[in-house]
């Protein structure tokens, strides 16, 4: 069963078009992820899912029903994590889950229930008279996820959950939606970071709208074809400049301190050899397996 189904959406603000023709399937009990950079459409796409973007281009269905026909009877059964701490900062961590346990309508004695379930997972039980405000950044997701749980829905929609949150909360708050996706708890999540797709079951790559690539995170590298080269030179803009110029390359991306090279097919040592006479800030060379980051790359390409 799928808890998401999407067929041909589109969606433009204004002559800019934000979605074109996205086809997603997100089947039940999985973490799936959607993977892409800034301004992306990740964020629309999850709008409309979350039947708070109205679309004229397609469909979606959500938990079996049209987002845009039963709007009320999806949004009681979905728990959304929006993109920005939207949470009553002025409120403590116990009263942002009384407020949002009420707001569902759950009644006192489960949400008393959920509210202790949510803390043993989240460790903020120490925090709880703590105002939403004066949490870490890793801290304040956690308690807008757990308001996002506290009705227990069936899905929950994450819209970039861990941006600017350090590397050890990013990893402690995956760790809390692979708990959840044990107790049956579907997960759609969104994020810019090409490394979080190894968390996912399945993914879908996103680019200017565009679904460019979809299967499980193994499945996208096992479809890279070619060679892949890592070259190390302390003067990389230098050694760019070079390789841009060589006719014979037109893969070439700068990785942080070093370059990646992808090539259809194998190159020998003697040619790297020629290109570090030509130009000796090229270090070192190795073949390399590609990340997602790589792949992805190519797929924009």
């Amino acid at each position: 069963m799928n808890v998401v189904l999407v067929k041909e959406l589109g969606f433009a603000y204004g002559l800019q078009a934000a979605l074109q023709n996205v086809n997603l399937e997100v089947p039940e009990g999985l973490i799936y992820g959607l993977i892409g950079p800034d301004s992306a459409g990740k964020t629309t796409l999850i709008r409309a899912i979350c039947t708070l973007l109205p679309y004229k281009q397609g469909m979606i269905e959500v938990l079996g029903r049209d987002a845009l026909k039963n709007s009320a009877a999806i949004r009681a059964q979905i728990g959304y994590m929006p993109q920005r701490f939207s949470l009553y900062k002025d409120l403590s961590v116990e009263q942002n889950l009384e407020f949002f346990g009420r707001l569902f309508g759950v009644n006192s004695q489960t949400r008393g229930q959920n509210m202790e379930k949510l803390y043993r997972f989240s460790h903020l039980k120490p925090f709880a008279k703590r105002l939403a405000g004066n949490l870490s950044g890793g801290m304040q997701q956690k308690l807008a996820l757990s308001c996002a749980l506290i009705h227990t829905p069936s899905l929950i929609v994450l819209d970039e959950p861990t941006f600017g949150v350090d590397p050890v909360s990013r990893m402690e708050f995956w760790s809390i939606l692979h708990s959840l996706k044990q107790e049956g708890i579907s997960i759609l999540v969104s994020t810019p970071y090409m490394d979080e797709a190894e968390q996912c079951d399945l993914i879908s790559l996103i680019d200017k709208g565009q679904i460019i690539g979809q299967g499980s995170p193994a499945d996208i590298l096992a479809a890279w074809s070619g060679w892949l080269y890592r070259l190390k030179s302390s003067d990389l803009q230098n050694l760019y400049r070079f390789l841009k110029a060589q006719s014979c390359l037109d893969d070439l991306q700068l990785f942080g301190g070093e370059i990646h090279l992808g090539s259809d097919s194998q190159l020998s040592d003697s040619l790297f050899i020629n290109w570090q006479r030509q130009c000796p800030c090229l270090e070192g060379w190795e073949q390399i397996q590609p990340s997602m980051e790589d792949a992805f790359l190519k797929m924009m390409k």
